[in-house]
């Protein structure tokens, strides 16, 4: 646990190596569910923390966001899909 009483899963120091790379340990990967040629969603924090996830975990919190603010009878694809088809035939 860290002092602001976040639970802490693994913690381990590295160091940035040449070019800015910090490299993940292979345990946390594996516990992260990523390896090799997989991106990830780096964001930097407000207190300064760097954040790293896997893109699956940052769209799905993206899709949560949206299904939250938008009605269940709204399809934002549909919408998407007219406005598309409005805009080819102006050209």
């Amino acid at each position: 646990m860290v002092s602001d009483g976040r639970k802490v899963a693994l913690a381990q120091a590295v160091k940035i190596i040449e070019g800015g790379k910090l490299v993940i340990p292979a345990s946390m990967r594996r516990a992260m569910g990523i390896s090799r040629g997989d991106t990830v969603v780096v964001e930097l924090l407000p207190e300064g923390e760097l954040r790293v996830r896997p893109l699956g975990s940052a769209i799905r919190e993206a899709q949560e966001i949206v299904r939250k603010s938008v009605r269940r009878d709204r399809s934002l694809a549909e919408e998407l899909m007219r406005e598309r088809k409005q805009d080819a035939a102006r050209e």
